[in-house]
């Protein structure tokens, strides 16, 4: 039994990783150096880390469980409320807070970690394909506006 808990465990965090990785757009990572690259992943994990706490405070205040609240949909709402946020006075801002947290709270998802698991079958393969396809054009290897020329004279 010990075992079926641990691997519950293992399913959930492979769960978030791919849910981190594909809701804020970090399965393609975009630097080239490893420095860059991990701060680029530390950034990403500061704005799931933001989105999360955001999520929970909504969660709490509101008394719906965080963990059923959509990451995507936090984006969402954080996006379209950040400009009114940072043009805001204290009090103003407060409300619009609250308000943020009211909306976010009505974007209530079904449990899919218990989903996931009944979807878990033995003996069940899955192939293992890649899904992003290439491009069929070339690197850019030139600046921008030496390839606008090109084009031009073309």
């Amino acid at each position: 039994m010990q075992i079926v808990r641990l691997y519950y465990k293992r399913w959930e965090v492979e769960l978030d990783l791919r849910h981190l990785k594909t809701t804020l757009g970090m399965d393609v990572l975009r630097c080239k150096t490893p420095s860059m690259v991990r701060k680029e992943i530390y950034v990403y994990l500061l704005a799931y880390n933001l989105l999360r706490s955001l999520m929970w405070s909504a969660g709490t205040t509101y008394n719906t469980p965080p963990l059923r609240l959509s990451l995507q949909g936090t984006r969402h709402h954080l996006i379209n409320f950040l400009p009114q946020l940072e043009a805001a006075g204290s009090q103003k801002r407060l409300r619009l807070y609250r308000t943020m947290l009211k909306i976010i709270v009505h974007k209530v998802v079904s449990d899919r970690r218990s989903h996931a698991l009944r979807a878990y079958r033995p003996g069940r393969s899955e192939p293992r394909v890649r899904k992003r396809r290439p491009k069929a054009y070339p690197l850019m290897t030139k600046p921008r506006h030496e390839l606008r020329k090109q084009l031009q004279t073309a």
